[in-house]
């Protein structure tokens, strides 16, 4: 991905949706300023649960790789808890070996050849390809249904306990099992926004999950900072 245009500076807003992301530079120019730091290499960011403010530079280069739901802690081995909201630089999670896949991919040419060698790169840092099955079965449960499923119920589906299911979700997707169901609610309601653009806001909250309108309007002013209309009308926001 590359930032062009006539503006020096061009700001988003991204709303969360708990992936984990990582931006690697090819450029000399820095990748992002992310609200008062200028990250001027390759970043890791873990936008799960927040909105994260971002301006790219005219001229900056990257590519971007995002991992869904607990499928980065395979390749750190580090619990994703301790990101939960934060933007990281890469060469803390790696050991600075990114500095010499920087000057690879600012190598080559095309985007292509650049998405083979990062392949490459992450294939070699996989510490495990064993993926905790009963998360995975929550988190499937959790999209399936909205999220409207409780965490009792998911508890009672894997054998866990309460306790037991919130050390796994903290370990390896960087959320509680609760904040995680808050999360998935939230962007169905994206996504319906997306699909139904005529209909209600109550009837919007109404298929996400949502026990009113009022839970609705509070929880998008959590995870975006604005109202739903203000989302709709806004052309920095992300969705």
């Amino acid at each position: 991905m590359e930032c062009e245009g006539g503006a020096d500076w061009n700001q988003v807003r991204v709303l969360p949706d708990t992936c984990v992301e990582l931006f690697l530079n090819y450029t000399s120019t820095p990748v992002a300023v992310i609200g008062q730091e200028v990250y001027k290499g390759s970043i890791a960011c873990f936008r799960l649960s927040r909105p994260v403010d971002v301006q790219m530079r005219k001229g900056s280069g990257c590519m971007a790789i995002c991992f869904h739901p607990g499928m980065a802690y395979p390749f750190f081995r580090i619990p994703m808890h301790l990101f939960k909201d934060a933007t990281v630089n890469f060469f803390d999670l790696w050991n600075g070996t990114t500095s010499e896949l920087e000057d690879k991919l600012a190598s080559i040419p095309g985007d292509e050849v650049r998405s083979a060698v990062v392949q490459d790169f992450l294939l070699s840092q996989l510490k495990t390809d064993k993926q905790d099955l009963q998360v995975a079965y929550c988190l499937n449960k959790a999209q399936v249904t909205r999220g409207s499923i409780t965490v009792g119920k998911l508890a009672e589906e894997t054998g866990l306990s309460q306790r037991q299911l919130s050390r796994r979700f903290h370990q390896s997707i960087g959320l509680s099992p609760k904040e995680y169901l808050g999360a998935c609610r939230f962007n169905a309601s994206l996504r319906y926004f997306s699909q139904y653009p005529g209909i209600s806001l109550t009837e919007i909250a109404h298929l996400s999950g949502y026990y009113d309108q009022a839970h609705f309007i509070r929880d998008f002013k959590v995870y975006t900072g604005h109202s739903p209309g203000e989302v709709l009308a806004a052309n920095h926001i992300l969705c």
